[in-house]
């Protein structure tokens, strides 16, 4: 199992670099939009759609991310910002306060349109981020970075967690995280921050401790991703989101952390920028 795990993380990781630094803005926007497709389906079948019901909401939901996308386009500089600045706001929002409330609550929406609802909030300023932050100079290193920065979360708190894993973060929801893994993943993390900060030269930019910061706070939000699509599945009584990527699951399974990481890292970029 695990070798099939790392056999898919490499192809994926090949044809996600050849995509992310080769294709035009216009083939980056196809691809996210499948991406977006496939999200939205899998949710679909986590908030127990019918299959009718299921195609209306990929259709929907995409529909929704080209029309964000053309008012991104068309706006004036201040109202594009202005655009992104709420949908990234309210990403926040949802990631920051919402879904705490909602761990502490122990709340179990049942109802198919209330999680509807939810899958928007979680994908479309997802879809969006990986747009804004691709486009950023130089090249495509922003969006690079923060996702380089989940998957160095995600990998150190596996094989931490495997070797001295023994308080579970939240048995409830998924017993085999613990606290453990967020250590390691903490540490990984700051390691990696610190060689991507000394390699780049943004040490004589930017203060270590303002990213060290930044990067537990993304730490956090990656776990809160992570849980949350967890507590998604294991309230719909399944194990994967889908079976796409083998040892994977599906593709919620490879991007939920992502999901509750990439929207605050445009938007601090953003109110960065706008500075």
């Amino acid at each position: 199992m695990l070798k099939q795990r790392i056999l898919t993380a490499i192809i994926l990781a090949i044809l996600f670099l050849a995509a992310l630094f080769t294709l035009p803005a216009a083939g980056w926007s196809a691809l996210v939009g499948l991406v977006m497709m496939q999200g939205a389906w899998e949710w679909s079948k986590l908030a127990k759609m019918s299959r009718s019901f299921a195609v209306a909401y990929v259709g929907l939901l995409l529909l929704t991310f080209v029309a964000v996308l053309w008012m991104v386009e068309n706006l004036q500089p201040q109202q594009k910002n202005t655009l992104q600045i709420f949908i990234y706001g309210v990403s926040a929002v949802f990631w920051m306060l919402v879904v705490p409330a909602w761990f502490k609550g122990g709340w179990k929406p049942k109802n198919f349109c209330l999680l509807g609802v939810i899958g928007w909030i979680v994908l479309l300023p997802t879809g969006l981020a990986m747009l804004d932050l691709r486009a950023e100079s130089p090249q495509p290193w922003w969006l690079l970075g923060v996702m380089g920065l989940v998957w160095m979360a995600d990998i150190s708190a596996y094989f931490t967690g495997r070797q001295f894993g023994k308080n579970k973060l939240a048995p409830n929801i998924s017993p085999g995280k613990t606290w453990e893994g967020v250590a390691g993943a903490m540490l990984g993390v700051m390691l990696y921050m610190a060689i991507v900060m000394v390699v780049s030269g943004m040490t004589q930019r930017y203060s270590l401790l303002v990213f060290a910061i930044i990067g537990v706070v993304l730490v956090a939000l990656s776990v809160m991703g992570d849980l949350f699509e967890s507590a998604i599945k294991r309230q719909a009584g399944v194990k994967d989101s889908g079976t796409l990527l083998p040892g994977h699951g599906g593709l919620l399974d490879r991007i939920d952390a992502l999901t509750s990481t990439l929207p605050l890292a445009a938007l601090m970029l953003i109110l960065t920028r706008g500075a």
